[in-house]
């Protein structure tokens, strides 16, 4: 390989493997983390990217009129280090991060965007994660201008900052009319988790107009998904096929051609533009779920599929938005982000789980109160385990289905044998209701929560509920 293609392929790593790092630590599991092949694998990128710097797009220059390079290679490679410490406990990385944070831009850059390319405010956001886990050691230093960056972010998220994001009328962010949504969902997601990171850590977040409570970010990321998801100044769901009121005509090829099922007809490259993606009508097929671009500035929206600035779809418009969703699906039960989660033991005395037998507790299901149309079904399933500490965790995931004709409403639920952290349902006395987000379940839906402990299923009944 000659000194060129070493230098290009180098340039498109470190610009791009900051990306792929951070893939891998949010969505492989620990073990596969690692192991040893992965391991070496990532390390060996992480080392040639580091040798052979440069912009990916001065080498693949095409690139240039898309997905342009702005913030340079710097906070890619920052990125990666991090994840790859979040990764292996590797020192190296550690090392990196100290030794490299002030020139790299690391400690200096105040950020009031977070995105695919200028990745500084998550870097800033996972390191002052190691510094409240007390991982910095001698770096310590460094790491503290690291955290005050990230809390600058999120100052600015807020309006509480020196310098804040721009916001439309209806308070969404705005950093540009070009798919402007990225920004939007990017900002929370990463809002969500330092709000997490500071309840783990009993601290509140300093800002320029003074100390704000974690509440507080988790509360701007909420208002910016009701914002997408309808409760804005047009009333429009920016999720296609979520709502009433949502795009119709989304800037996506195959969103805009008919469905083979419908007409196999062969549709030719050419023909799917001129034939179809042309046409002024509602999407034959509809697209459903994808975040698009977003209104402009002052909250307006022209819901055309070539206005490609407003109305078209993207994988990291979306992609922020399930960790985002998620987190918030759980409430404010707090979750300890900075140490694995404490679970209490049990308070009565039971048969300690083999850690060797791999057959988890069989389904349970636990009937409604006697009644002869049995309106309410409950149905437990263990979904996970693992061992910790020589002690077995079980991840029971719990479905409540409203078998009635009627809306069921007011439900109270009776959880006894439960000896670790429950998602999806608020605590109400010694009772749990429904969680803050929904009031009622349609006929025929279903809800489902999750609980971890490690014991066999809780007992789950009901306690009361209305059928209106």
């Amino acid at each position: 390989m000659n000194a060129n293609k070493i230098n290009s392929l180098g340039a498109y790593l470190s610009d791009n493997f900051g990306q792929s790092s951070n893939r891998a630590g949010v969505f492989i599991v620990p073990k596969d983390l690692n192991r040893p092949r992965v391991r070496t694998v990532k390390s060996g990128l992480f080392s040639f990217a580091d040798k052979y710097r440069g912009k990916y797009d001065s080498s693949i220059t095409v690139a240039q009129k898309y997905y342009r390079s702005v913030s340079g290679y710097n906070d890619e490679l920052l990125w990666a280090a991090a994840w790859l410490y979040q990764a292996t406990n590797s020192q190296y990385y550690l090392d990196y991060l100290g030794n490299n944070g002030d020139s790299m831009g690391g400690t200096g850059w105040g950020m009031t965007e977070f995105g695919w390319d200028v990745k500084y405010a998550g870097v800033q956001t996972l390191v002052a994660k190691f510094l409240m886990q007390g991982k910095a050691r001698h770096h310590a230093p460094v790491f503290e201008k690291y955290q005050q960056k990230a809390e600058y972010f999120m100052c600015s998220c807020l309006g509480k900052g020196a310098r804040n994001v721009q916001k439309t009328p209806g308070g969404l962010i705005f950093r540009q009319r070009w798919n402007n949504m990225q920004f939007v969902t990017s900002a929370s997601f990463l809002a969500t988790v330092y709000s997490d990171y500071l309840v783990s850590a009993g601290r509140n977040l300093n800002c320029a107009a003074g100390k704000v409570a974690p509440s507080q970010l988790l509360a701007f990321a909420k208002s910016q998904v009701d914002y997408i998801l309808g409760d804005n100044p047009r009333a429009t769901s920016y999720m296609v096929g979520y709502g009433n009121n949502y795009p119709r005509q989304v800037h996506h090829r195959g969103s805009s051609i008919v469905s083979y099922k419908v007409d196999p007809t062969f549709v030719t490259c050419r023909g799917g533009y001129a034939t179809w993606f042309s046409r002024k009508g509602s999407d034959p097929n509809l697209l459903t779920g994808a975040i698009v671009g977003g209104p402009d500035a002052y909250d307006n929206f022209a819901d055309e599929r070539d206005n490609y600035e407003q109305t078209e779809p993207a994988t990291y418009n979306n992609a922020p938005l399930l960790g985002l969703l998620a987190r918030l699906s759980g409430g404010h039960g707090g979750y300890n982000q900075l140490l694995p989660v404490v679970v209490p033991a049990p308070v009565e005395k039971k048969p300690a789980p083999q850690p060797k037998i791999s057959p988890a507790p069989q389904p349970k299901i636990t009937p409604a109160p006697a009644s002869t149309s049995a309106p309410i079904a409950i149905v437990q399933k263990t979904t996970a385990s693992w061992i910790s500490k020589g002690k077995t965790y079980y991840r029971y995931s719990t479905i409540l289905t409203n078998k009635s004709v009627k809306e069921l409403k007011d439900i109270k639920l009776s959880i006894s044998k439960l000896y670790g952290p429950l998602w999806g349902l608020t605590k109400s006395g010694n009772s749990y209701a429904f969680p803050s987000w929904i009031t009622s379940l349609p006929a025929g839906k279903s809800l489902e929560f999750v609980y971890i402990h490690s014991a066999s299923a809780a007992d789950v009944s009901v306690s009361s509920y209305t059928l209106a």
